[in-house]
């Protein structure tokens, strides 16, 4: 199984606190994912985020295809980080660390993503083709939103 990583960033004018506050908000995901994906909540407690919380997810990765995704929040570390991994979905894999770190005039938001694909070395064959642009897309179209809401540092 080939593992893949994407890595991205962004410095934000916000202090830590409002970044943790809108970060670690389940719901405001949906607000920093292009509307194409069909992207809604299915299931989700009304409580802060802790490591083992579970969160249900409908979404159209690709084709507009609908599938179920489900996701555990497995570390928590409030104003540092949070991990989020797949337990079922679209992808065989999924660990993705959200890092936040104080920079002069605001914080910088990093995004560190490894996955696998299903299918073996079919799914790993369309990888540079559908998946990673994909992913790719998503995440510009992340930071663009971010900019919008919060501008540039």
């Amino acid at each position: 199984m080939k593992i893949f990583r994407l890595e991205k960033s962004i410095n934000l004018p916000i202090t830590i606190e409002e970044c943790w506050e809108f970060f670690s908000n389940p719901n405001n995901l949906k607000v920093i994912t292009p509307k194409y994906m069909g992207f809604d909540i299915l299931d989700l407690e009304d409580t802060k985020m802790y490591a083992g919380q579970i969160i249900k997810y409908n979404v159209s990765p690709l084709f507009g295809l609908n599938m179920k995704w489900v996701t555990e929040i497995t570390h928590v570390k409030k104003n540092k980080f949070f991990v989020d991994e797949q337990r079922f979905g679209p992808y065989k894999f999924w660990h993705h660390k959200h890092k936040f770190e104080i920079i002069d005039g605001g914080i910088k938001a990093i995004d560190i993503l490894d996955y696998a694909l299903p299918l073996g070395v079919v799914g790993e064959f369309f990888h540079p083709f559908f998946i990673k642009p994909k992913l790719e897309e998503i995440f510009k179209y992340r930071k663009k939103k971010l900019i919008e809401i919060f501008g540039k540092l």
